[in-house]
């Protein structure tokens, strides 16, 4: 038996393992708790492990364990509750442990090892003792670069991000002219303090004081609850009722978004409804900001926490109700390295501590209906607007045989136009970016492919080039086709870039505003889009799916949805889900005040089945055909799905690896677990890499998951695993 304190450290690497180390001399007295984080030798270099247990034996030899070189905290950052929920997490992703847990420490946290938050400096100008204004930029015209500076920060306050946008070498400046008295340093602060106040506090409706009276009861118990509500009733008000009740119990409340676009707009809801301390996680924030409200809310700081996907683990010691607000929304699932879904995870930590958990939405996701259907999920309807009014009315636009201008029927822009002149503003979705998805020659049919996918370039006007939305690449759009050397080169189709300008030069008198990616990249940039919709300077709103999520536009009157026919026939088996969402969502933005909503829906195809189905039915109708339709093919959540995904630069190495991945599951018993593949992925070269995988599928978890413990980490072992990038994928949002 070893003399020697021997520990298990969860390592940041792609192994499925822990690793021993001993104790040096230095802290062998030191007390230890799980989840604390160790620096240690690994290889050739340095890494921040984190403490599991302690034990008596190894099967390394005392002389050739490692020392650990120092533990680095006096406590856990990964409370146990925390930790809890990320081994349960490593378990069921199949994911390598020490890379699960670095997951959830805050950035700043994984590069420093000094752990004391600090806030975030911003620089303004102010008064000087003996100068006026006008004498301050004439005593910095001998220093350009301070002059600069100092009329940067005339505009607004600067922080480092905003200044790194604007210049560079800024802070030599800074100091100087903090020297001078000429700027004045203050500090962010990542805790906002609510101001309630009662006289904008409105009266709820029946079917909301019925959900909050149903959930309140149950606060002390885990429970799973559904916020099934329409766009428009209300669910926000719901939120704000439970977390007064929570808060009045001296409990935390975490509340989940998809989309840092809706962070504020929630935040400033929350802010004005309720006295408390909140604190929001995104990861537009820079990693000290988060950071600070991350070690804010752990330390009881902050009583309201509002973030998205990763906000899931923060360590909220007296945490008492969780919230999840549009739950259908694939942001929750992270797409590479630690695959987890923060909604699942979210479940599975309320049932940890013996809390509620409440999920809202306007379209479920289909797993959430299935849970319901089988009574696992209690459900709380919201039939009606808060403001009593009638939801939308949808029409089909029928395209065949019609005369388009830049994709949109004559019909619609004379809708565009008598919404206009009635005062409304109107919402034009397409869900693609750039002036057009290719460009082709007329005279020999080229047409501008990615050189390193199998895809299309778009064409961005604006700035004369093409873009792959698949792997990043950009080149100079063409003059010339590159097959026949002619000028007759056209762009196909249309992106939010043309559908703005086209729009802008058919209604001069209003102004048009792109909300994109593209349009939205500079910090504030979206925040400024959306209060320009919001106070009505902005006529027509031009967007992608960023339009879609939960924006209250009061004046919206008119919602038109320009391209649904591509989603109708994608190979994705949740494509129809995703379409018949994204509409319902989408819809829900016309006549949420006063004035009464339309919505046209432009289409090739409008007698498919999900387009009368949500037309004449709804939702719910679309949601209950394709349950059945999922359960006939056995599908999700029907059986429960795992990906082995692979991609290689060559076919031959990809397929050798996921067919040898075959073999190894064939030598275990398989009862009531099928293979399908290797197959292609739908877009099988992006990147420059082959992309193929394999699908698992099993109705039982608990003979899936026993498999994959085993399985997962044997792939590692295999001689072509080494040739490819590989990853498994539990529960993948989508097969692409």
């Amino acid at each position: 038996m070893s003399t020697s304190r021997i520990v298990k450290i969860a390592v940041p690497c792609p192994l499925y393992k822990t690793f021993d180390y001993r104790l040096s001399n230095t802290v062998f007295a030191q007390k230890l708790i799980p989840g604390m984080r160790m620096r240690v030798s690994f290889g050739r270099q340095q890494l921040t492990g984190f403490f599991i247990e302690e034990t008596t034996a190894s099967d390394i030899a005392d002389n050739k364990l490692k020392p650990v070189i120092s533990v680095l905290d006096d406590r856990n950052f990964l409370s146990d509750e925390v930790l809890k929920l990320l081994l349960w997490a490593a378990r069921y992703y199949v994911h390598p442990l020490g890379d699960v847990l670095q997951t959830a420490l805050p950035v700043y946290l994984r590069n420093h090892e000094d752990a004391t938050p600090s806030l975030t400096p911003y620089w303004s100008t102010c008064s000087h003792p003996d100068l006026t204004p006008d004498e301050v930029l004439t005593s910095l015209k001998r220093a350009p670069k301070q002059l600069q500076i100092y009329q940067l920060l005339l505009q607004e306050k600067g922080d480092a991000d905003s200044l790194s946008e604007a210049t560079d070498n800024w802070r030599a400046p800074i100091k100087a002219l903090l020297e001078k008295k000429f700027i004045r340093q203050q500090f962010k602060p990542v805790v906002l303090h609510g101001n309630a106040d009662s006289d904008k506090r409105p009266s709820l409706t029946d079917e909301q004081v019925d959900a909050v009276d149903g959930i309140s009861k149950q606060l002390d118990t885990y429970a799973i609850h559904v916020l099934n509500g329409v766009t428009g009733s209300g669910k926000t008000e719901v939120y704000l009722a439970l977390c007064e009740t929570a808060l009045a119990q001296g409990k935390q409340v975490l509340i989940l978004v998809p989309e840092i676009g809706l962070t504020p707009q929630l935040t400033q809801r929350f802010l004005q409804r309720l006295d408390t301390s909140i604190v929001v996680l995104h990861s537009a924030m820079n990693d000290r900001q988060r950071y600070a409200a991350w070690h804010a809310a752990a330390n009881r700081q902050a009583q309201v926490v509002i973030g998205t996907r990763s906000s899931i683990f923060t360590p909220l010691p007296d945490i008492g109700l969780i919230i999840v607000d549009e739950e259908h929304d694939g942001s929750y699932k992270q797409q590479d390295g630690f695959r987890y879904n923060a909604r699942d995870l979210a479940i599975v930590r309320a049932k940890n501590k013996n809390i509620p958990v409440l999920l809202g939405s306007a379209t479920p996701s289909l797993e959430v209906l299935n849970k319901i259907n089988e009574q696992r999920y209690q459900v709380h309807y919201l039939r009606q607007r808060a403001n009593k009014k009638a939801l939308p009315k949808i029409s089909l636009v029928n395209l065949c045989s019609q005369k388009l201008q830049e994709s949109m029927a004559d019909s619609l822009l004379q809708k565009i136009r008598q919404h206009l002149d009635r005062q409304g503003q109107v919402l034009l979705f397409i869900n693609r970016r750039g002036f057009s998805p290719l460009l082709m020659c007329h005279d020999c049919g080229w047409t501008t492919s990615c050189h390193r996918c199998d895809a299309h370039m778009t064409y961005h006007k604006r700035r004369e080039q093409l873009h792959c939305h698949h792997c990043g690449s950009q080149r100079p759009a063409p003059q010339l086709c590159d097959e026949c050397g002619s000028s007759n080169i056209l762009a196909i189709g249309a992106g939010t870039e043309r559908i703005e300008n086209f729009l802008q030069a058919q209604f001069p008198e209003t102004k048009v505003s792109r909300i994109d990616r593209d349009t939205t990249r500079n910090k504030g940039a979206l925040q400024d889009k959306l209060d320009k919709a919001h106070s009505g300077e902005s006529g027509i709103l031009v967007g992608t799916q960023m339009l879609a999520k939960g924006h209250d536009f009061p004046n919206v009157t008119l919602v038109c949805i320009l391209d649904t026919d591509q989603a109708l026939f994608s190979a994705d088996f949740r494509a129809a889900e995703h379409l018949a969402q994204l509409i319902t969502q989408v819809s829900g933005r016309a006549g949420r005040a006063e004035k009464a909503g339309e919505v046209l829906i432009q289409t090739h195809h409008p007698d498919h089945p999900l387009l009368q189905t949500l037309l004449h039915k709804g939702y719910q109708a679309f949601a209950d055909a394709a349950l059945s339709e999922r359960r006939a093919a056995g599908l999700p959540p029907a059986r429960h799905l795992v990906l082995l995904r692979c991609e290689s630069v060559t076919v031959d190495a990809a397929q050798q690896f996921l067919q040898e991945a075959v073999t190894l599951a064939r030598t275990v018993d398989l009862q009531d677990i099928d293979l399908f593949g290797p197959l292609p992925a739908p877009m099988e070269r992006r990147a420059g890499r082959y992309r193929y995988q394999l699908m698992v599928q099993s109705k039982q978890r608990k003979k899936l998951h026993p498999f994959l413990s085993w399985w997962v980490p044997q792939l590692q072992q295999l001689k072509s695993a080494r040739k490819v990038r590989w990853s498994i994928d539990v529960d993948p949002y989508d097969t692409f």
